[in-house]
């Protein structure tokens, strides 16, 4: 293995999972990922942590659970990484892990690239005092307003919910997707109404960076029309095999904080990409929501507007009202 993606592996190992002597250390991964899967388990074996790696067959779609048995060791794990070329990340066996105290990187979709470049080589702990700022924002909101000059006009009710702070560094119960640095929240079920204009990503179901708009019309918290060439068809064709109605769900509202990702089609390092908003789709328990459904996908715009109680916190994909914090981070 080349020493950049050594150098990785160790950001996971002792940035983001801070892992310790003689921590039980799980590695979840499928067939494709076994590469990435060891070059974890060497770091966090120098590091004098008990590794397992449990291998298992790629799940049927996004929100997949894996098999009984890995949950189970989820649960009875310190830490957990999941380098998975098909999400685990919203399944209930996560839910249940956090709840156990379990700290858990997700890795959905890891490449070679991933671990040398781009969104791994930002300074997650420089960054984090942002990410906690937007996510309080989202704590402390009811009403929740995002606009795009591609055509989005979102109106989304977040009374009550807890915005989620996914800074790349994990706590005991946390889980948080790398690089995907992002502060979101679970709109409550129900409420969206309006339209979603993705323009920049759709990093799921091989459609990735979005060369065309695809446009969402929602009403009562569910998507109920999608247009936009072959992406649209896409989603709507998997969302139908999917035999379940709460696939539609808007589940999410983030906001991506990595100043070090660009948009590539790959879904962690996109969904990161400082200044967009991704509409989630689907499953939000792990969220902070009500809802389990089949799939969780994600639906990225450039250029957005956040309006939180007639307050701005985010205009045309730039941070408004955290100077103190940016210029702390070295972004301003």
């Amino acid at each position: 293995m080349s020493e950049d993606m050594m150098r990785g592996a160790q950001t996971l190992v002792e940035t983001c999972a801070r892992v310790r002597s003689s921590e039980n250390v799980l590695i979840v991964c499928d067939h494709p990922m076994m590469e990435i899967a060891e070059a974890v388990a060497r770091v966090a074996r120098e590091r004098e942590a008990d590794v397992v790696i449990a291998i298992m067959d790629p799940r049927g779609t996004d929100a997949g659970e894996p098999p009984l048995p890995i949950a189970e060791a989820m649960r009875a794990s310190d830490v957990v990484f999941t380098p998975v070329s098909i999400s685990i990340t919203h399944s209930d066996a996560v839910h249940s892990a956090c709840a156990s105290g379990t700290r858990i990187v997700a890795m959905t979709g890891f490449t070679k690239r991933m671990m040398m470049s781009g969104g791994m080589t930002a300074d997650f702990p420089r960054v984090r005092p942002i990410v906690a700022a937007v996510a309080g924002a989202f704590s402390d909101g009811s009403t929740l307003r995002l606009t795009t000059p591609g055509g989005t006009d979102l109106t989304v009710d977040i009374s009550q919910r807890h915005g989620v702070a996914k800074t790349c560094i994990v706590e005991p119960g946390d889980f948080s997707p790398v690089p995907d640095i992002e502060a979101a929240v679970a709109p409550v079920e129900g409420s969206a109404e309006g339209v979603i204009v993705a323009d920049a990503s759709i990093p799921y179901l091989g459609i990735g960076v979005l060369s065309e708009p695809v446009t969402f019309k929602v009403s009562e918290g569910m998507i109920v029309s999608a247009q936009g060439g072959e992406p649209a068809k896409k989603l709507l064709a998997a969302w139908e095999s999917q035999g379940d109605p709460w696939v539609y769900n808007v589940a999410e509202v983030g906001v991506g904080l990595n100043p070090e990702s660009t948009l590539t089609g790959e879904m962690l390092e996109d969904e990161g990409v400082w200044g967009t908003v991704h509409i989630g789709t689907g499953t939000n328990v792990t969220l902070g929501g009500k809802i389990r459904a089949a799939s969780h996908y994600d639906l990225l715009m450039f250029a957005a507007t956040v309006t939180i109680d007639g307050s701005v916190i985010l205009r045309d994909g730039e941070l408004v009202g955290w100077d103190e914090e940016l210029r702390a981070a070295g972004l301003l």
